[in-house]
Parts: structure tokens; C-alpha cells; sequence
């Protein structure tokens, strides 16, 4: 059997790894100072109801799955309840969240998939978790993360903006730009690195206008001499016309 190739990162800003990787944990350990306070803002109490919460959370803000849950968890205590649940009912009551068809059938598929293969409980493993209907990478490293505490890069749409924006990728790819970071992130960092990221942006580098005066990490960041612009040369992919959808697996 040939042996997989080993990711190469290729740093848009022509850093070394070695250079990314000490800029990486800098940043890391400014954010940590900035931000004590940083949490998964999802609210769970096992890793079922993050499972669902994750499902839930594509293209909804996390203050509306926390509000839709906190419903939804008094009634559905086990995999079996979701996965016996009425479809029509369930559409109806994840309906606040949007693409609720979608994310309807995701949580009975994912939820029968634990009762038939897991025993009800939940996977621990990234092969395991991408296995079940509706969860994809990003999901699944959510879970390792904050329920199994094992690493993962999770990849979602503040890490994807602040990792481009700090040059630590230069792709728009989640999977190619979770392997370009875990090249650079020691392995043990991947989930505070994460967290870090996610926290930040959504308190201090906004999509819009990030606010880099007053950024913890300003003298660290290569965008923010341009207020969060990316100034390196990156193709930008085409948009694709029509309407948005929530993916199938996130």
C-alpha cells in the first residue's frame, strides 16, 4: 500500500512553517489573555445534545439553537426519542433555525445511525463520527474537542475568516485549510487554537469591520495594517448562483 503523502503548507504571506508555527502559538496565548472567558457557545450537557446543536447550527446563529434546545432537550432525552421522532413534528419544531427539512432528516438519520451501530451513545472516533448521516468533519471535530477532549481543527466561518486573515492559509477549501493549519498548530494546541480563533471572531475581528485597534494581536496579524483586508494574491472562487443551503454533512 503507498504511503499518503504528507500535507505541505504553503504559507500565503511566505512564511517558514517553523515561523507560522511560533506566530500561531503567540497568537494563541495573546487571545487566551484577552479572552478568559472563551466557550463553546453552544449549550449542552452530553454529547447527544451537541450532536444536535452542531446539526442544527449550519447557517442559524448560535443564541437560536441555544433558544430552539433548550425546548427541544427536555423532550428528547435519548437517540432513540430523536430518531423515533415524527418528522413533520420535528420539522416543525426546528423550524426557527431554517433549512428545517434538511436538518429535520439530518438529526433523524444521524440519531437512528446511533442506535443501529452505536448502541444508542456516541462515537468517539473522527471515522466513527463522519460515518453518520449529517455529520461531516467540522461536526465531528466539535464533538472531539468539547465532549471527548481530543484535538481537532474545527473549521468553521470565523476560523475560515481569521485564519485567512492572520496568513495562515490561503484557501477557502474547510479541508484544505484544516490541514494547513494542523501543519502549523501543535497537535495538542488544535482545540484552544480553535476555540481561540472562533471567540475572536466574533468579539473583536468582524467580517465587516473588524475592529483592529483594538485587536490583542494586531502586531501579529498581516491584515491588520489594511483593517482586515487580505493583501496577498489568493484566486477567489466564483459565486455560485442561487439561493444558499445548509450542507448535508457539516
Amino acid at each position: 500500500m503507498p504511503r499518503k503523502r504528507e500535507h505541505v503548507f504553503e504559507s500565503p504571506i511566505g512564511e517558514s512553517a517553523a515561523d507560522a508555527r511560533r506566530r500561531a502559538l503567540a497568537i494563541m496565548r495573546a487571545l487566551g489573555k484577552a479572552h478568559p472567558d472563551a466557550h463553546i457557545p453552544l449549550v449542552f450537557s452530553n454529547p447527544l445534545e451537541l450532536l444536535v446543536a452542531t446539526i442544527l447550527s449550519a447557517q442559524c446563529t448560535d443564541a437560536k439553537v441555544n433558544e430552539v434546545t433548550a425546548v427541544l432537550f427536555r423532550k428528547y432525552r435519548s437517540a432513540a426519542d430523536w430518531a423515533s421522532a415524527d418528522l413533520a413534528t420535528l420539522e416543525d419544531e426546528v423550524h426557527p433555525t431554517g433549512f428545517f427539512r434538511s436538518k429535520a432528516r439530518s438529526i433523524k438519520e444521524a440519531t437512528r445511525d446511533l442506535v443501529d451501530r452505536h448502541g444508542g451513545g456516541v462515537p468517539d472516533t473522527m471515522e466513527e463520527l463522519t460515518a453518520l448521516r449529517g455529520i461531516g468533519r467540522k461536526s465531528a471535530n466539535v464533538l472531539l474537542a468539547h465532549v471527548f477532549d481530543k484535538p481537532g481543527i474545527i473549521v468553521d466561518t470565523h476560523f475560515t475568516r481569521l485564519s485567512r486573515r492572520m496568513g495562515f492559509t490561503g484557501q477557502f477549501d474547510p479541508v484544505r485549510i484544516e490541514r494547513d493549519l494542523m501543519a502549523v498548530v501543535p497537535r495538542k494546541h488544535w482545540s484552544r487554537f480553535s476555540l481561540m480563533l472562533n471567540w475572536h471572531g466574533r468579539v473583536t475581528c468582524y467580517a465587516r469591520k473588524p475592529d483592529c485597534e483594538g485587536c490583542a494581536v494586531r502586531r501579529r496579524c498581516p491584515a491588520a495594517a489594511s483593517t482586515g483586508q487580505i493583501t496577498w494574491k489568493v484566486k477567489v472562487p466564483g459565486k455560485k448562483n442561487g439561493k444558499a443551503s445548509a450542507k448535508t454533512k457539516r
